[in-house]
């Protein structure tokens, strides 16, 4: 039970870390000191390293030997990159699914383009899993899986709109609309973009 809560403490701290940086309240290049972190948590050092380790995978934070963790000073920069790299494979993988009518989870599709509510998508795998999937190319899929932790942060505009998205997406796909599906998937990804940027220019 101990290990648990460790974890879910790591989760934690890398989720409101995440937060400070994004609004700006830490800064590019602050350090960022295990005892210190952990202090203000009430936890030992060991969850913190998981989480500065989370953060320096995600582009947040970079570690350097015998020195310690810092806020990157290219963040802004690298999550740029990263999400066009991900809006570029997940067209692309939208095209293939659209290809293939949504091919073995066509049926899961279905569900998400006839759910008005997002409850199905909340309760199982994401539309963005179901496409790769769907796609039926393993070297993308695998591409998408390793990008996709690194960039959920990104994932910033409201739930509403997300779902109208992910609805027509899915729709899309399941008449072999191919130009359609990319077009839709391309729009749905540049508001994450948009998001990302604000959130340093507020």
């Amino acid at each position: 039970m101990a290990d648990s809560a460790e974890d879910s403490s790591g989760d934690a701290i890398a989720r409101a870390l995440r937060a400070e940086i994004l609004a700006g309240r830490l800064s590019a290049g602050e350090r960022l000191v295990e005892g210190t972190i952990a202090k203000r948590y009430g936890v030992s050092r060991i969850p913190v390293r998981e989480a500065l380790a989370r953060l320096q995978s995600e582009g947040f934070v970079t570690i350097v030997r015998h020195r310690g963790a810092t806020v990157s000073e290219s963040l802004l920069h690298d999550g740029r990159e990263l999400l066009q790299v991900r809006r570029g494979l997940e067209v692309f993988a939208a095209q293939l699914a659209a290809e293939n009518r949504g091919g073995t989870v066509a049926g899961e599709l279905r569900e998400i383009a006839d759910d008005l509510s997002g409850e199905v998508a909340s309760a199982g795998p994401s539309l963005h899993e179901l496409i790769a999937i769907a796609a039926g190319n393993g070297h993308l899929r695998e591409m998408l899986a390793s990008l996709s932790e690194r960039v959920q942060w990104g994932l910033g505009h409201d739930r509403e709109t997300s779902i109208t998205d992910h609805r027509a997406v899915a729709i899309a796909i399941l008449n072999g609309a191919v130009a359609q599906a990319g077009y839709l998937m391309d729009e749905h990804l540049r508001r994450d973009e948009r998001f990302f940027t604000a959130e340093f220019d507020r």
